[in-house]
């Protein structure tokens, strides 16, 4: 008994010094777990199908995150709901920056159209918004029109004599022509397809006499003289599209970009988002996506989380309210 009594002030003092050992090892096992992100693959969710903008994007930067951080960057479309599925989805994950969303400008629009579960712009945790582009409002090469003053002075004198195809109701097709509804003070009729496939064939054969559609989907028609292009909705002309005016110069204010960005669950590590927003931004400088940009007519963005999230909600404000003026319903 005596021995054991003399002994503890020495295990005492034994177990003190692992205690300290262990508290001086946790803030470093915390640092070097920041710094080894990501230890696992990672899902980088679309919410559209394969071929879209979104998924070409997604596969384009996956494969050089993966060189970048050694884990792979699985691809994962789940489409549905106008991209309401995908997203859903994303806002439940687990927030510890192994499931992330590469969305599009309709993301935007989607409080606006439906009734959603979760907030667009305060549930989630935005990363970088990588690029933007535009609308571009075309006619048939037979057309009288040859411009989009002409247009607008053709149809304030005929109301509904023009109609506008789109790729569905509720698309960012679909919305502009009804934000130019309100801002021009016209009346169009709304044709929608399903899909962007098929309303760039009717314009083609001229089954319908305009649209605002993709600038993608578009250019090489256009630069094949099949279809003619009369204005732009980004608020200024395109680098695509030089000569072609931005409608914002014929109607002041006129502004709908088309963009893409990554968001992740709300409450992701801070350092996560900033991993993603540093290397994503550094890719989107890289000569080959400046080349790819170029192709597609689009602007590279990136520019912190907080810009993207400003983006969000400017576009959710502006949504609701044509959505509201111009009576398109709201499903959900």
């Amino acid at each position: 008994m005596r021995e054991l009594q003399q002994s503890l002030p020495l295990l005492s003092k034994w177990c003190l010094r692992c205690l300290a050992g262990v508290l001086a090892v946790l803030p470093l096992a915390a640092a070097y777990a920041q710094q080894k992100y990501p230890l696992k693959p990672v899902r980088l969710m679309t919410p559209f199908a394969p071929g879209g903008g979104s998924d070409i994007l997604a596969r384009l930067i996956g494969p050089r995150l993966h060189e970048a951080w050694g884990q792979s960057i699985i691809v994962d479309n789940r489409p549905g709901g106008g991209g309401t599925l995908g997203a859903g989805i994303a806002v439940n994950a687990a927030p510890d920056g192994y499931t992330l969303i590469l969305v599009s400008g309709s993301y935007g629009a989607n409080a606006a159209l439906h009734k959603l579960p979760y907030d667009t712009v305060n549930d989630i945790s935005p990363v970088i918004l990588i690029g933007e582009t535009g609308l571009v409002s075309t006619v048939h090469p037979t057309s009288t029109i040859r411009s989009f003053k002409e247009f607008l002075a053709d149809a304030r004198a005929n109301p509904n004599k023009w109609s506008y195809g789109s790729a569905g109701i509720g698309g960012l097709g679909h919305l502009s022509g009804a934000l130019l509804e309100l801002e021009a003070k016209i009346k169009l009729l709304h044709v929608p397809y399903k899909g962007s496939g098929p309303v760039m064939a009717a314009l083609l054969t001229n089954e319908v006499p305009t649209s605002f559609s993709s600038v993608v989907a578009a250019m090489t028609h256009i630069k094949a003289g099949r279809l003619r292009p009369i204005g732009v909705t980004p608020p200024k002309r395109m680098r695509a599209l030089p000569d072609v005016p931005s409608i914002s110069e014929i109607i002041p204010g006129f502004d709908v970009v088309h963009w893409y960005g990554i968001w992740g669950p709300k409450g992701m590590p801070a350092h996560v988002v900033t991993q993603w927003n540093s290397e994503v931004g550094r890719l989107i400088k890289t000569e080959a996506m400046q080349k790819w940009f170029e192709q597609e007519g689009m602007e590279p963005a990136g520019g912190p989380p907080q810009q993207f999230r400003d983006r969000i909600h400017s576009d959710s404000v502006k949504w609701k309210r044509v959505v509201k003026e111009a009576n398109i319903p709201v499903s959900g």
